[in-house]
């Protein structure tokens, strides 16, 4: 194992799987960032192990003074912080079922010793299968289930993807941190599934020129609909409502917004727009295979009751 992973304690649980983001390029919504985060306050999970951030990250570039330094804080001329680049394991489970929680910050240098020493990490904790989070915003309906763009490391496993309402990306392009670990996984044999969700993302300046555009920085909606589909497959039982209520917060206000913006500026065609998008958007709902057996068995129910 990379010497620069350390593990200071490895779950007993037989169960163990894995969700992992970054501070990243890909980190729409904060996708990435803010739901790992989430989950390790709610859940209390506690810190596990860490990848020593050494060699991964630049101080300085020319012309871009503050990307790459970490973030310092002064108050009469004392430091109060010094918030540097980390990548922490935390856990949260018992002796049966559990998960590993990963975030980080995506490194910058020596991508190819990064994501070994990821994976050694995964091998080392035993973690049956690693969920990858990413975000990418797009033009799409906000009172609409989000879509799942979805890559893989093995090929045996898009059979049972297929059952998790996902795109199958067929992206080309600059890779993410995700895309390049799904490689190297591949090499040994890793399960790495990749999500990634499109956050809505409204550009007006076609529009009017006088209406700012509107983006969600936290997509509690595609949280949500995330987090259903990786609660149904590692069998977590997690108690979403918490998140769901926030999504459905998150409509309110954006609902609020766009009303707004109409007011400002009606000749703008903000609500036509919108409307333009939903007619051209497929929904995609993931319905698990538990909930169509309850429901198929309520409706034959249902009909032997109206034979009665």
């Amino acid at each position: 194992m990379d010497e620069l992973v350390k593990l200071w304690e490895i779950p007993s649980a037989k169960e163990r799987a894995m969700i992992a983001g970054w501070h990243q390029w890909a980190d729409a919504g904060a996708i990435s960032s803010g739901l790992p985060e989430y989950l390790i306050e709610k859940l209390k999970a506690r810190k596990i192990g860490e990848i020593d951030g050494d060699g991964f990250y630049m101080f300085q570039m020319p012309f871009g003074h503050h990307l790459f330094r970490p973030h310092v804080k002064f108050e009469q001329g004392y430091r109060q912080s010094m918030q540097e680049e980390s990548n922490e394991f935390f856990w949260s489970g018992d002796h049966r079922q559990g998960l590993v929680i990963f975030i980080g910050h995506e490194p910058h240098l020596n991508i190819r010793r990064y994501a070994e020493a990821f994976l050694d990490a995964v091998q080392a904790l035993q973690v049956n299968r690693v969920v990858i989070l990413g975000g990418v915003y797009g033009a799409l309906p906000y009172d609409k289930d989000r879509q799942v763009s979805c890559i893989y490391s093995l090929p045996g496993m898009k059979a049972e993807l297929e059952r998790y309402a996902v795109n199958f990306s067929n992206y080309e392009g600059g890779a993410t941190i995700g895309s390049y670990i799904v490689d190297r996984a591949e090499l040994r044999s890793i399960e790495v599934v990749g999500f990634y969700g499109f956050v809505p993302a409204y550009d007006f300046a076609e529009l009017s020129s006088v209406i700012p555009g509107i983006r969600i920085e936290n997509d509690f909606k595609a949280w949500y609909d995330l987090m259903s589909r990786i609660n149904y497959m590692f069998h977590l039982n997690l108690d979403l409502t918490e998140l769901e209520q926030y999504s459905q917060e998150l409509q309110a206000s954006m609902e609020a917004q766009l009303n707004e913006l109409e007011e400002q500026a009606p000749q703008a065609g903000v609500r036509e727009y919108l409307r333009e998008l939903t007619r051209d958007f497929e929904e995609k709902p993931f319905i698990p295979f538990d909930d169509v057996w309850r429901e198929g068995l309520e409706d034959i129910f249902r009909d032997l009751d109206d034979w009665k």
